[in-house]
């Protein structure tokens, strides 16, 4: 998620030329500076895609499946079954976007993709609908693995925490997008929901096309042999894992991604939405104005965290921000036994904070403790443990409420475990700057 809305929040260019000079960015190029309209054009792309990762997963498909009777069971085995495609297709196609030394032309196949399922969603029998959100989530999350995967293109060292920071500032400008399309088309106007998931749809291209025209990626060398076989994603994913294995510090982090995602995925991917309506006993125009509420903290709070990232280092913000979203699963659970909803106003504005400063954190972790030769592979592999968590958490949601009948607030406790178990393995990584060797850089 992202913001950018001026060159007051724009990386410098002057600064990144004097980083330049100094010799002080040993990954880039000596003439690599990137441009200021690259910058801006890749953070936009992060407001397209949190318009389908909000306004459509998050909330929209979430009250179309309330008001047509659908149990959650039914959205934990969608995301499941998609996150279980994107766990394997997404290292493979990081791999070759890397051997294809550009990584834009595969982003615009994903990026159709989800498009197309998003337009598609509730124009039919609710089967094609299902199979339209599987779609279109599989084209999103390959797509936001190879987005991040761009961070160093539009970045230097020195402002990847900033940068960061405004995408996931101006993606929760999505959010209000996203949240005023369905509630315009949807409530406003009266339409019916495939002509609301048809706006959504068309604002997510929109958004999406500057990235294309404007982003320019860095040279880089190809590696050399052949590029890797679909049939053989299997083994290259094993393999991946083996070059992963090389570098302690990135399979502890992909450890700990798991299980933090596999609660913050969970709550995002349209169960949050469920339990506030149908937990806290919420009505939709409620629902509006605590989300709006939520997105308008949330917007500093990325942009914030970005600037945290700098001075404290990702490890220590996302570390703090991840034991704030504990805190407010704890609250919303209590809010749910007690009756009393009011605590939402807490809840949201602190959740929302809070997970705007993961996004700004996480990636540039991910940046900081990966040889810049396996960039894209290795975010291939970071976006593998996240849709891991896609197939994990919402089946464990499922089960938990329809199959074992225990309460969304058992399941909302088990979110917390697995954050609580995230904290415990990222106290062993180490989120120091490295000096990459030769074989690395290349």
């Amino acid at each position: 998620m992202t913001s950018s809305n001026g060159s007051s929040t724009s990386p410098d260019l002057s600064s990144a030329k004097q980083l330049n000079r100094a010799n002080l960015d040993e990954n880039l190029p000596q003439e690599w500076v990137p441009r200021r309209s690259s910058t801006r054009a890749w953070v936009t792309y992060d407001l397209a895609n949190t318009i389908f990762a909000f306004g459509v997963v998050g909330y929209g498909f979430a009250l179309w499946m309330t008001d047509n009777g659908v149990s959650d069971g039914v959205l934990g085995r969608i995301e499941g079954t998609a996150g279980l495609i994107v766990a394997f297709a997404a290292p493979w196609l990081g791999s070759r976007t890397d051997f294809q030394g550009r990584r834009l032309p595969t982003l615009a196949v994903t990026t159709l993709l989800a498009v197309v399922g998003t337009v598609v969603l509730g124009s039919g029998p609710q089967w094609l609908t299902f199979l339209a959100l599987g779609l279109g989530f599989i084209g999103f999350q390959i797509g936001s693995a190879l987005y991040d995967a761009l961070l160093p293109d539009v970045s230097t060292p020195a402002t990847w925490g900033r940068v960061s920071g405004l995408g996931v500032g101006v993606g929760y400008v999505g959010s209000f997008v996203g949240l005023g399309i369905f509630m315009l088309v949807k409530e406003v106007l009266d339409k019916s929901y495939a002509a609301t998931f048809g706006g959504l749809g068309l604002a997510f291209l929109v958004f999406s096309i500057p990235t294309f025209v404007f982003v320019r990626e860095r040279p880089r060398p190809r590696p050399q042999g052949r590029p890797p076989s679909l049939l053989g994603t299997a083994s290259h994913l094993v393999a991946a894992w083996r070059r992963a294995s090389r570098y302690q510090d990135v399979v502890r982090f992909l450890m700990a991604r798991f299980l933090y995602t596999d609660a913050t995925n969970t709550l995002l991917g349209g169960f949050l939405t469920i339990f506030v309506t149908q937990e806290l006993g919420l009505s939709k125009g409620f629902m509006f104005w605590l989300l709006a509420v939520v997105i308008g903290v949330a917007v500093p709070g990325g942009l914030i965290g970005g600037r945290l990232v700098e001075r404290f280092g990702p490890l220590r913000v996302l570390s703090f921000a991840l034991f704030l979203v504990a805190i407010g699963i704890a609250t919303a659970i209590g809010a749910a036994l007690s009756g009393l909803a009011e605590l939402v106003w807490v809840i949201g504005p602190l959740g929302g904070a809070a997970i705007g400063a993961i996004w700004s954190a996480d990636r540039v972790l991910m940046a900081r403790i990966s040889p810049p030769q396996h960039f894209g592979e290795f975010y291939g592999l970071y976006a593998t443990v996240g849709r891991f968590s896609f197939i994990l958490g919402p089946l464990m949601w499922g089960f938990l409420t329809d199959n074992f009948h225990l309460g969304r607030n058992v399941a909302m406790g088990m979110l917390i475990c697995f954050i609580l178990a995230s904290l415990w393995v990222l106290r062993r990584v180490d989120d120091g700057e490295r000096q990459w060797d030769q074989a690395d850089r290349s």
